[in-house]
């Protein structure tokens, strides 16, 4: 009976086919805009997850996220060192600063400054030049996302801006002023792409705040190392009861961050809203036309039931018609979304499709199909047999 249920579906080639292109569309938005938006909030905490190294960042106690920056006093640093479980502490530079091209351009960096000694707080991976190099005179290491022409942000124009010049990024040995000071590339380095998509340059402590406009309070965070078994709650209390400063882990300063944008910025409700209205209407197309297919096919299921085929029986010949249209649906959808994702992905859109967002998305085609389901099993169910002998 089940062959029988899915050759009267795809007998009907117009809405089968409209029944699939509903399912595909709700199953595509759905994770389409979903994957943007958790790739978006990811990007939030991204230099986060970049500095792996430290186990607690210290902060002022008004900080609200990562990029919320509020210097503390160079005395804070010793106090931290002080504190009971923390094996070692050192300070860390995060600051907006102007850079000058050589092609006279000009733009806002992300100028991250390193403890000069352990260069603790590095970034994760070099693609080229060698981190020990910032040790150099003026140098500098900034990030290969910023040097994708023709929308990355260090790209030099040598022949004029377009279309007559072609672009040329950044490259090891070239020179760009940051504040009115010289600074050389001496290497390249692959980090997470941040909310602000703006290019991150790594020097040293001394070099960055040399960099930055002469002020009584440089340190942006103080990264710290927990002591063999120490108990990351209680040394941030500890911290906190020492110095007045604020004192999270690495997940903590993730999730303070995520929450932040997630109450005070418009993008869960945007994204949200899109969700909703993807699933709202491949559940409208979908059922539309899956009761409409019912609807046309009431003879046979009348039939059916004359020759004594019982209502549990019709309930499993819908039920395999929904499922076969929600699978092949919910594979287009995430195909297509799936396809999306990859085709962008040099490109400035944030996307990210974790396996739970695939679950999610199984589960709302699911709910679409069972919802088209339903309206057509009440319509069968409550189906005289002698429907079939009317003219």
């Amino acid at each position: 009976m089940i062959f029988v249920a899915l050759r009267m579906l795809t007998g009907d080639r117009a809405k089968y086919i409209g029944i699939l292109i509903g399912i595909t569309i709700a199953s595509m938005l759905i994770t389409q805009q979903a994957a943007v938006f958790i790739g978006l909030m990811s990007r939030t905490f991204g230099f986060i997850s970049d500095t792996s190294q430290p186990d607690i960042w210290v902060m002022d106690p008004k900080v609200r996220l990562v990029d919320d920056l509020k210097p503390m006093q160079s005395t804070e640093l010793l106090r931290v060192r002080g504190t009971p479980g923390v094996a070692f502490a050192v300070p860390l530079y995060k600051g907006i600063l102007r850079a000058r091209l050589a092609d006279g351009g000009y733009q806002a960096c992300n100028v991250i400054g390193l403890d000069d000694a352990s260069l603790f707080g590095a970034p994760p991976e070099m693609v080229e030049g060698k981190l020990e190099d910032l040790r150099q005179s003026d140098a500098v290491i900034v990030d290969e996302n910023s040097l994708q022409p023709p929308a990355g942000k260090l790209v030099l124009w040598p022949d004029g801006p377009p279309p007559l010049g072609k672009p040329r990024p950044l490259k090891v040995g070239d020179t760009l002023e940051i504040n009115d000071h010289r600074a050389r590339v001496v290497g390249i380095c692959r980090c997470a792409r941040t909310f602000q998509s703006q290019p991150m340059v790594y020097t040293t402590w001394s070099r960055a705040t040399s960099f930055a406009p002469s002020e009584r309070k440089n340190m942006t965070f103080v990264l710290a190392k927990l002591s063999p078994g120490a108990d990351a709650a209680k040394v941030c209390a500890n911290i906190a009861a020492n110095t007045g400063m604020k004192a999270l882990t690495r997940d903590q300063f993730k999730e303070m961050t995520y929450q932040y944008y997630m109450k005070y910025t418009g993008i869960p409700i945007n994204f949200g809203m899109v969700v909703v209205l993807g699933f709202l209407v491949g559940a409208a197309i979908t059922g539309l036309l899956f009761f409409n297919f019912t609807q046309e096919n009431l003879r046979h299921f009348g039939s059916l039931k004359a020759m004594g085929t019982s209502n549990l029986t019709l309930l499993r010949m819908i039920l395999a018609q929904a499922m076969l249209v929600a699978a092949i649906g919910y594979g287009a959808g995430v195909g297509v979304a799936s396809f999306f994702g990859w085709a962008a992905r040099n490109s400035e859109l944030a996307f990210r499709l974790p396996w739970q967002l695939l679950v999610g998305t199984a589960a709302a085609v699911i709910l679409i199909s069972l919802f088209a389901a339903v309206i057509s099993i009440i319509r069968v169910w409550r189906l005289e047999p002698a429907v079939v002998f009317r003219s």
